[in-house]
């Protein structure tokens, strides 16, 4: 349509040319990418009169020129020619950035095709120079009328509306999901009118890769160990920094069942003021499971802070819905290897009576109690959870203290399926 207004245009012009009533010079503007505008200002007309003798006319000032006799015939002509450049113009305005995002879609379909997992990933590329925001999420048994489906994309949607910085999105997925995974981007990324690049790397892949750590956390951070597959999801993240391409030095994770309510590079800010030796960075649990899973603990040392709630200034625990990664410090940190070690692992358990059922987090819990400068405290805004499972199972009279949290909540977490309010 653009091209047949733009031809008619022309050929209008060259009518008049011809005639000799007037002549007609269209200068294009610049143009950006794709054939786009720089600016509204797609194109210069300007008609000027021949005189008597064919001479050119000189205007004897810079006022406009306006015809003191102009033929019917000629006024039409003129005035055909005008409509049909604006209509040019108001098209090629109205359409540049539905062409922009039809060509995303494009790309990211091309890119997204299957190849393989792993460190050889599929990419939606952006112009270099970019500092990409390393996100990573776990999308894994994703039927295409999963709830999870819809709570995937409500926080992507919350991400890319948000954010004022590029994002990288590193999704760990199966074959099935995948499927799911990339519809449901290729969708949001047209809705939302932003860009993004995505990785896709095996769910199965990395499982093998972190064979290691799932074996020595599952005996005693798993609800039913020994399902090898189940169990590696629960864990990937404590050996992200092997997963994660080299360039990268930081990034987060989140549970797919969050909603962003500010920019994801405020959260990015957090690394800011990590200490010196803080690899992780989590927000407190918010409510009393680590009052429950301590209670050997606790019996034994009666004024332990260790299952009290961040609220009377106790240590609730760490929940993984949202985990900030010092890469590089993970990737170098002698500490870190050894703690994650069997050995290790088997003397905390055994030291605070341990035995858990919710997989990193657990981890992450113990880490916090046996070396807590390992682990920076996210305000608990960016992981404002939702669930109240607690509070129906004995622990009505104390689930007040646990679940407040007096910060602005800057994302929601519905964690064991507690919808997420609209707002």
């Amino acid at each position: 349509m653009r091209n047949a207004a733009a031809s008619v245009a022309m050929q209008l012009c060259k009518v008049l040319i011809r005639s000799q009533c007037w002549s007609v010079r269209v200068v294009p503007s610049k143009l950006g990418a794709m054939g786009t505008p720089v600016s509204a200002s797609l194109t210069k007309v300007r008609i000027q009169p021949p005189s008597d003798n064919g001479v050119p006319y000189q205007p004897l000032d810079n006022r406009d020129f306006t015809p003191q006799a102009p033929t019917l015939v000629l006024t039409v002509l003129i005035n055909l020619t005008l409509l049909a450049v604006i209509l040019v113009l108001f098209y090629c305005y109205q359409t540049s950035n539905g062409i922009r995002w039809m060509h995303s879609d494009k790309e990211n379909a091309s890119a997204t095709k299957w190849r393989s997992f792993g460190q050889d990933v599929t990419t939606v590329s952006l112009p270099n120079g970019k500092d990409y925001y390393n996100v990573w999420c776990i999308f894994t048994k994703v039927a295409s009328n999963s709830p999870m489906r819809r709570k995937f994309e409500i926080f992507v949607e919350s991400l890319l509306k948000l954010s004022s910085v590029d994002i990288a999105f590193h999704v760990i997925t199966d074959d099935d999901s995948k499927n799911v995974a990339e519809k449901l981007l290729g969708n949001i990324l047209s809705s939302t009118g932003k860009f993004m690049k995505v990785q896709y790397y095996d769910v199965h892949e990395l499982a093998l890769q972190l064979a290691d750590i799932v074996s020595v956390m599952s005996p005693h951070f798993s609800s039913k160990p020994g399902t090898y597959y189940s169990d590696a999801l629960f864990f990937l993240s404590l050996g992200l920094h092997r997963i994660a391409p080299a360039e990268q030095s930081v990034a987060a994770m989140f549970d797919a069942d969050t909603k962003f309510r500010r920019d994801i590079r405020k959260l990015f800010d957090e690394f800011n003021t990590f200490g010196s030796q803080a690899l992780f960075g989590l927000s407190p649990e918010l409510t009393p499971v680590y009052r429950h899973v301590l209670y050997l603990y606790r019996n034994k040392h009666p004024d332990t802070l260790f299952g009290e709630p961040a609220s009377s200034g106790g240590y609730p625990g760490y929940n993984s819905g949202v985990v900030l990664f010092n890469l590089d410090k993970l990737r170098n940190s002698s500490v870190y290897d050894a703690i994650v070690k069997k050995e290790k692992v088997d003397a905390m358990t055994e030291k605070y009576h341990f035995k858990g059922h919710l997989g990193d987090q657990d981890f992450y819990t113990l880490l916090g109690m046996e070396k807590p400068e390992l682990i920076h405290t996210i305000d608990c805004g960016w992981n404002r959870q939702l669930c109240t499972w607690w509070r129906d199972r004995g622990y009505a009279d104390v689930f007040g203290n646990y679940s407040k949290c007096d910060s602005e909540t800057k994302l929601w977490h519905g964690n064991c399926n507690t919808p997420i309010p609209d707002d």
